[in-house]
């Protein structure tokens, strides 16, 4: 070691610049707590709120929002923030499992018509049963399913989920909310491993055994599907400036 070089110099895991490993990451998890807050707070939010509520302080919160937003990750509409374009468009390529989205098109519009179920496709995620195909229903606006949407493991999607190799619908008789009950089938792999559930919700009264066979029907028809594969969509080229 030279002598007018120090032990702290020599060291590139502490060398000042934009680039420095920590600093990245402190920075991508700011950024993502800001984005995780937006979605957690609704519609919109302000500065401040969001700084409260993922723990950033309000002058990094802001700094970080202006680059969300030069990026198209966020908008800015006044003072208020909400999700941008740009992350919409890049969660819609998100793909769970490969072709299930695609393969789930068909069967979960056909679920809805012949049941006037709202209909959900949901795969496991950690503890939760996220919501990545839906069809509303009947139970507009009182349940409304959505895209992004999470439920507990403890509804009749995780259930299905979680599930034994074997076995048919999982039924909830308003088990979890007064007034709405489901059935939900697990969408098997080629391995026999629930990859997703597929679930209808219906307004209680209705009689369950036809909603559960609708829905292994379907269920069965989304595997089916996913088992012949889906044509590969070919990524469309860059145009260059010229």
């Amino acid at each position: 070691m030279d002598q007018g070089t120090s032990p702290r110099a020599a060291d590139p895991r502490r060398t000042a610049g934009p680039d420095r490993p920590e600093r990245g990451r402190g920075v991508l998890e700011g950024a993502f707590a800001l984005l995780d807050a937006l979605r957690r707070c609704g519609d919109e939010a302000g500065v401040t709120e969001l700084a409260l509520a993922c723990g950033v302080p309000k002058g990094s919160a802001h700094r970080l929002l202006d680059q969300l937003v030069a990026v198209g990750a966020v908008e800015r509409r006044g003072s208020r923030y909400r999700v941008g374009p740009e992350l919409y468009r890049l969660g819609q390529a998100w793909e769970p499992h490969p072709g299930l989205r695609l393969a789930a098109r068909l069967p979960v519009q056909r679920l809805r018509a012949a049941t006037g179920a709202s209909v959900v496709l949901a795969v496991l995620r950690e503890d939760q049963a996220i919501v990545v195909a839906s069809a509303p229903g009947e139970l507009e606006p009182l349940v409304p399913v959505r895209d992004g949407t999470a439920f507990r493991l403890d509804t009749a999607a995780g259930q299905a989920l979680r599930g034994p190799l074997r076995g048919g619908a999982v039924l909830d008789r308003e088990d979890v909310m007064d007034g709405v009950c489901c059935a939900a089938f697990p969408v098997r792999g080629r391995d026999g491993r629930a990859v997703a559930a597929l679930t209808a919700l219906v307004p209680a009264g209705r009689r369950l055994d036809a909603l559960a066979e609708a829905v292994a029907d379907a269920g069965s028809a989304l595997a089916r599907a996913l088992a012949r594969g889906v044509p590969h969509r070919a990524v469309p080229p860059v145009a260059l400036a010229p």
